[in-house]
């Protein structure tokens, strides 16, 4: 049962990270041409990925903030029909929140540099 668990908690994990991505690849790429504009008035590439990446980050934290206390409650009242409870730390949660901020920066960042490495012409050549 446990194997199984940890299998679908995988792949839930996996969906999510390639929803992730296709968000910020079509975040990219509507803001192709800011982007070119940005790279061409001298813009960094730490800047640029920044950039791209705080809105995410925001989104993160928003759900991370929503999701604690809800979790809390559940799993305290899961918790107290078993004989022998484990005492819920606020670590255990923190560790959450920084494991999940970690996977949405690694995945949002792939995709945040492709596009802060590309030929600012190739975006403003349309215009």
């Amino acid at each position: 049962m446990s194997q199984i668990i940890n299998s679908f908690t995988l792949i839930a994990i996996v969906i999510s990270c390639l929803g992730l991505f296709g968000l910020a690849a079509f975040s990219a790429e509507q803001r192709k041409k800011e982007i070119g504009i940005r790279k061409v008035l001298g813009s960094s590439v730490t800047g640029l990925v920044g950039l791209l990446s705080r809105d995410f980050l925001i989104l993160v934290a928003v759900s991370f903030v929503i999701a604690t206390p809800i979790a809390w409650f559940g799993m305290s009242k899961w918790l107290q029909a078993f004989a022998y409870r484990v005492p819920l730390s606020w670590w255990m949660f923190a560790l959450a929140g920084l494991l999940s901020v970690f996977i949405a920066v690694l995945t949002v960042s792939s995709q945040a540099i492709k596009a802060a490495l590309m030929n600012p012409v190739k975006s403003l050549k349309t215009e």
